[in-house]
């Protein structure tokens, strides 16, 4: 029986090998995988991506919208009217894990900043088009 169970087992391996990622990416020829390339760019906005949570915030009375949402899209019409819509782009994310009562999480240039999203746009908005951020 233990040399059953030794067997299958074995052979199980060799199933689980045969399919593995590393064997199916390797040609044949070949004792290294060789992994395919993936196509890369550098966008106008590389270092001007802002994440505005849509988790955060109550919904509005009345307008069906979050107060994230609301941010998020007065951030993009600001953007858009002093040209710098290229420059930078705004766009939702599911939930950062911060959860601020009453505020919206955004990330800018990998810190995540918790703003009121009524009180605090024009202080944001100063600090996405400084340059250092």
């Amino acid at each position: 029986m233990k040399k059953l169970i030794k067997r299958i087992k074995t052979l199980i391996q060799s199933i689980i090998k045969q399919f593995s990622p590393n064997s199916l990416l390797s040609s044949p020829s070949s004792s290294r995988p060789s992994v395919p390339a993936i196509p890369a760019v550098s966008p106008r906005w590389e270092s001007g991506l802002v994440f505005v949570c849509s988790q955060c915030a109550t919904e509005l009375p009345n307008r069906g919208a979050t107060a994230a949402e609301e941010l998020q899209n007065w951030l993009k019409t600001r953007l858009k009217f002093e040209g710098l819509w290229g420059e930078f782009r705004v766009v939702s994310t599911s939930c950062l894990g911060v959860c601020p009562n009453g505020r919206v999480a955004v990330i800018f240039r990998n810190r995540c900043l918790i703003v009121d999203p009524k009180s605090d746009r024009e202080l944001l908005y100063s600090r996405i088009k400084q340059k250092n951020g």
